[in-house]
C-alpha cells in the first residue's frame, strides 16, 4: 500500500473565473477559516460568509450568564460554536461545558474546529442530540450553572442549498436540522391536506397569504406536480400571489416565501414541542442560582419562552426573569442582518 507521504499531491481542481458557481465547489465557502481576508472583507460588508455562522449577542451572553471557572455549563445548540469558544475562554480551563446539536454533519465540524483551538474532551463534551433531551444529559453532568440555548438556524445550514433551508437557490425540499433522520418538508407536503396546510402557516409563521398559498400547493398536488425542490415550492408560492394587490408585490412573495420555508421547518422539526419539552425540564437541571439565556427568532418562540419563565416564577422555581426581551445593538445589526429579528430572554433559578 502507498504510504500518505509518498502519494502524489492533488492540486485542486481550477475553475473559470473567481465565483464558481456550484456550492461544492466553492473551496472559500467551504473551509472559510482558510480565508481570513475573504471573511473580513464579507463581514465588513455587513454580510455573514458562506459557510460561517456569526454569533448574536455574545458580549450581552457573557455578560449575564456571569461565567466562572470550575462551573459546569451547557450550550443547547452548538451550531458553528461562537457561543461555545466564548463560554470556554470564561472556564479557564476549569470545569465543563457540554454541548449539543442535533445535526450530526454540522456538529462534527465544529467539534474539530474547537479542538484545534485547544477545547478538547477534558473541558468540552459534544453530544449529537436535540436539547429537549437536557434530563437525559444531566444524568451523567450534574446540574448546571449555566445554560445557553440559540433557538436561530445556522448560516452553514442556511448557505448550503443541499439542506433545502433556503428558498434562494435550488435544492432538495429538505429542511431537517438532522438530514439523517425523520421526514422531509417535500415528504410532509404529500401528507397534510389544505386545512392542515393553511393552519400550519398561520400558526408556525403568521403568513397572511396562507389560504391561497395552501390552495395552490394542493392543487399542483393533485394534479400529479412534484415539489420536491426549494426552488419548485417558490414558484408555486409566486404563482399563488400573482394576482394579489400590493404595492410591492415582489416583496411581498419574497416574505412568504420566507414564512412559508419556516413553517415547514418549524413543522418538520417539531420545533416548538421540542422547546416545549425543553423549558419544561430547564428549572430542574439548573443548579441553585443557575442562569439561563434564551435567544429566540419570531414570536411564536418567544411567546413559548416568556410564558415558561413566568410560569416558574410564579410557581418560585426561578428568583427572576427577563420583564422585557433584550435586543441587539444597532451597531451588531448593521455588522449581522440575521441579528435583526433575534430577541435575548433570562431567568435565574432559585
Amino acid at each position: 500500500m502507498e504510504s500518505e507521504q509518498n502519494k502524489p499531491h492533488q492540486r485542486r481542481k481550477r475553475y473559470k473565473g473567481t465565483h464558481p458557481r456550484r456550492y461544492e465547489e466553492k473551496y472559500k465557502e467551504l473551509a472559510p477559516e482558510q480565508y481570513p481576508e475573504t471573511v473580513a472583507k464579507v463581514i465588513k460588508k455587513g454580510s455573514t460568509p458562506v459557510g460561517m455562522h456569526l454569533s448574536i449577542m455574545v458580549n450581552e451572553i457573557i455578560s449575564f450568564l456571569e461565567i466562572k471557572p470550575g462551573q459546569i455549563g451547557l450550550d443547547a445548540t452548538l451550531g458553528y460554536g461562537g457561543h461555545t469558544e466564548a463560554m470556554l475562554g470564561c472556564l479557564e480551563k476549569k470545569g465543563h461545558l457540554y454541548a449539543l446539536d442535533a445535526d450530526p454533519l454540522e456538529l462534527a465540524k465544529t467539534k474539530k474546529r474547537l479542538q484545534n483551538l485547544g477545547y478538547d474532551e477534558d473541558i468540552l463534551t459534544t453530544i449529537n442530540t436535540n436539547f429537549e433531551t437536557i434530563d437525559e444529559v444531566a444524568k451523567d453532568a450534574g446540574k448546571f450553572d449555566f445554560i445557553l440555548a440559540d433557538l436561530g438556524v445556522s448560516s452553514m445550514q442556511i448557505d448550503n442549498p443541499e439542506r433545502g433551508f433556503s428558498y434562494k437557490k435550488e435544492g432538495p425540499l429538505d429542511l431537517r436540522l438532522n438530514p439523517l433522520k425523520g421526514t422531509s418538508a417535500a415528504q410532509r407536503l404529500q401528507e397534510l391536506d389544505e386545512d392542515e396546510l393553511t393552519g400550519m402557516l398561520l400558526e408556525n409563521a403568521d403568513e397572511p397569504y396562507a389560504e391561497l398559498i395552501a390552495k395552490k400547493v394542493m392543487l399542483e398536488i393533485r394534479k400529479g406536480t412534484k415539489i420536491d425542490t426549494t426552488t419548485k415550492l417558490a414558484e408555486i408560492i409566486a404563482a399563488a400571489l400573482a394576482r394579489i394587490k400590493v404595492p410591492d408585490k415582489e416583496e411581498a412573495i419574497k416574505k412568504s416565501c420566507q414564512r412559508t420555508f419556516q413553517a415547514l421547518r418549524i413543522d418538520v422539526n417539531s420545533e416548538y414541542e421540542v422547546l416545549h419539552n425543553f423549558l419544561e425540564k430547564l428549572p430542574h437541571v439548573l443548579a441553585p442560582g443557575g442562569r439561563v439565556a434564551i435567544l429566540t427568532f419570531h414570536s411564536g418562540e418567544d411567546r413559548l419562552v416568556k410564558k415558561s419563565f413566568k410560569k416558574y416564577k410564579k410557581e418560585g422555581l426561578y428568583r427572576d426573569v427577563a420583564d422585557e426581551v433584550i435586543r441587539p445593538s444597532k451597531e451588531e445589526c448593521l455588522q449581522n442582518g440575521r441579528a435583526r429579528s433575534t430577541k435575548m430572554r433570562w431567568a435565574i433559578r432559585d
